[in-house]
């Protein structure tokens, strides 16, 4: 009788462990599905692209667009740093004579690269700043196995600053981004910056790579965050180095001391308008904020040009000398 009950013991035990086995390389699979669908930069992202309710920066046929484009392709010299994993990074670099040691770091969203700053970067020109336009590592010619989503980002944007105080000591740099480059633009101000960073703008940019995870698995697939998320987060860890809870926009912005302008659209579903409060009500720098009526995802610029570049402007005139 003892030996059956232990038989008997022990084949529940094998069975519940394959059991087990069966469900962990299930949820690996899934985890690496999606893993490659919203961070692998090799697998289109148009999929997830598609569903951008706003003004789409990268479909910008307009006259002054193709102006832009044109005079950073003809004008942008080509620059690289090599991150903390020792990949390459790779910029768009334009110096204005004229800049008196200003700068603008000018950071592309997700699914984009940098020639798709090139309106953004041009105004900053026009401002009196000398342009540097990053590929975020996985992005156009920089090198990643995985897209940063902000977090990354961070240090190889400490890259950039670096670089660019390396070449000019009395640089008055300011960081703009849009979308997850908005992200990474808040999760760079949160870590312990030159001086010579003066500033910080963030348009449309997200609360957490976890809360966006879940806004596009929700909009995308009608799918609950538990366990597709939770099983990304696992495979993105092993592949990328990062979780998803760990880049954190709200956690980095808590301890900035940039003065940073927050800009977002209500009608922004992408990344949800209710996003920005969350963001600025925790900044503990100097902040102002800027709500574009009626604008989409990366749509504010163009809904209110005016507004949006006279209130950009005003608020760097405040810290760059």
């Amino acid at each position: 009788m003892r030996k059956r009950t232990k038989e008997s013991i022990k084949t529940t035990a094998i069975v519940f462990f394959s059991l087990l086995l069966v469900v962990a390389i299930a949820l690996w699979f899934v985890g690496d599905y999606f893993f490659n669908i919203l961070l692998n930069p090799e697998i289109d992202k148009s999929l997830i692209l598609e569903i951008n309710d706003g003004i789409n920066d990268f479909e910008d046929n307009s006259e002054s667009n193709l102006k832009s484009m044109l005079w950073l392709t003809e004008n942008g010299e080509d620059v690289n740093v090599y991150s903390e994993d020792n990949l390459k990074l790779c910029s768009k670099e334009i110096e204005n004579p004229q800049a008196d040691h200003k700068w603008a770091i000018v950071i592309h969203g997700y699914g984009g690269e940098s020639i798709k700053m090139c309106s953004e970067a041009y105004k900053f020109y026009n401002m009196g700043y000398s342009v540097l336009i990053p590929d975020l590592r996985g992005c156009g010619e920089s090198e990643g196995i995985a897209v940063g989503m902000g977090w990354l980002d961070r240090l190889d944007i400490i890259k950039w600053i670096n670089y660019i105080t390396d070449k000019d000591s009395e640089s008055q740099i300011v960081l703009y981004g849009v979308s997850m480059g908005g992200a990474a633009v808040m999760m760079t101000t949160g870590e312990q910056l030159p001086a010579n960073v003066k500033a910080a703008i963030e348009d449309c940019g997200y609360t957490s790579v976890n809360d966006e995870l879940e806004v596009l698995l929700n909009d995308i697939f009608g799918l609950p965050p538990f366990p597709v998320i939770t099983s990304t987060d696992v495979v993105c860890f092993f592949k990328a180095g990062y979780t998803f809870e760990q880049a954190s926009s709200i956690e980095q912005i808590k301890k900035s001391v940039t003065p940073t302008l927050f800009i977002h659209g209500d009608e922004d579903k992408f990344v949800p308008f209710e996003m920005l409060d969350k963001v600025y009500e925790v900044a503990s720098c100097p902040k102002e904020k800027l709500v574009i009526e009626g604008a989409g995802h990366v749509g504010s610029s163009g809904t209110e040009p005016d507004l949006y570049w006279h209130t950009v402007e005003k608020f760097l005139n405040k810290y760059v000398k």
